[in-house]
């Protein structure tokens, strides 16, 4: 599929499998080990574009960068938030075997929501993972609605996590493809303030790439955000059944088995220092929000405290090591919640030597 946006290196074709009709970006060697490259909520693979096109032909990587169901150019499918990510990691799975790797071994490089992705396929198919390179990741135990580094819920239906938590005017802009600078809500800004650590931007040219990529979302029943359940518990909004913002729940979604997993690859956890989104005091976190009085009636920290995001990572990366595997942790100064995209040449030097000592 020619693409005359697309940087040189970097191929777009769309490959179906059983599973979905996906829309795939891809650079580096032809033949070479298979690195997936899983983008996260509200954006799509063009958001690794750079780094497809910056693999290193010579040491023999093959970078495959899907766009998930319901993101970018592939097809869209209810998600079924009950499983929890299971779709997004059946769906890769699928396309692994679409290709021809359902007997390889594949690193795997995942970003934000697409890290804790790259954790349940790692536990789901261990045998089938030589490296995970988790990059800002969402927390194992999901996003809102947790007290503690267990994934303890603040209440038992989970609220303050699910769909009902997106912000209704960044949906409603969303939906009708805002390209504006109006105001916070817009999707524009909402990348350059949270994506990014202002006042960092990117050229001008490559910001309407990744604002496309960000309206790209499919918002739409089952999809992007998902429904709502009301709650008698502050803030008021419990988890749905179905879309992105229920899969991604700590009712659903709680990956702290990821400890036990057997092989167990190596890992290199990759975080921007000045994280807005994936922190201990996320401005997305409803607890975070209602300690610093943004949202009112805040119940106070005993009932439900900021969510530990960073962490919570970190103990489950903990117990891994306690049951033998590994992990390196590496923290880019001066950068937000996208490194590979703020800090290019810094995130591409850490992946690329990790990837050398594990191939």
């Amino acid at each position: 599929m020619a693409d005359s946006s697309l940087l040189e290196g970097v191929a777009a074709n769309i490959v179906d499998t059983p599973r979905l009709r996906t829309r795939l970006l891809s650079g580096g060697a032809e033949g070479g080990a298979p690195v997936f490259f899983v983008h996260g909520n509200v954006s799509s693979s063009r958001f690794f574009e750079e780094t497809l096109a910056a693999l290193p032909g010579e040491a023999g990587y093959r970078g495959l960068a899907p766009d998930l169901r319901g993101f970018g150019g592939s097809e869209t499918k209810t998600l079924d938030a009950t499983r929890g990510l299971a779709d997004f990691s059946d769906d890769l799975y699928a396309l692994a075997g679409a290709l021809g790797l359902e007997d390889e071994k594949i690193h795997l490089v995942g970003w934000s929501v697409g890290g804790t992705i790259a954790v349940r396929y790692a536990m789901d198919h261990p045998d089938m993972v030589a490296s995970l390179t988790l990059v800002n990741p969402m927390s194992p135990y999901g996003f809102g609605g947790t007290r503690d580094v267990s994934g303890a819920p603040c209440w038992p239906d989970y609220a303050g996590s699910g769909g009902g938590t997106a912000n209704p005017e960044f949906v409603r802009r969303l939906r009708e493809g805002d390209r504006s600078e109006e105001d916070l809500n817009s999707p524009r800004n909402v990348m350059n303030a949270f994506y990014f650590k202002p006042p960092f931007r990117v050229p001008k040219e490559r910001e309407e790439i990744l604002l496309s990529s960000m309206l790209s979302t499919k918002v739409a029943k089952g999809n992007y955000p998902g429904d709502a359940t009301p709650s008698d518990n502050w803030p008021n909004v419990a988890p749905g059944k179905g879309g992105m913002n229920n899969a991604i729940s700590p009712k659903y979604c709680d990956l702290g088995g990821f400890a036990g997993i057997d092989p167990k690859p190596p890992v290199l956890w990759i975080r921007g220092a000045d994280d807005a989104l994936v922190s201990d005091t996320s401005l997305l976190d409803f607890g975070y929000l209602g300690q610093i009085g943004v949202v009112p009636g805040w119940p106070g920290e005993e009932v439900y405290p900021p969510q530990p995001m960073v962490s919570q990572t970190r103990a489950v990366l903990e117990a891994y090591v306690q049951n033998s595997g590994s992990y390196r942790e590496q923290v880019i100064e001066d950068c937000g919640h996208s490194p590979h995209v703020e800090k290019p040449e810094e995130f591409r030097q850490a992946l690329f030597d990790f990837l050398g000592e594990h191939s």
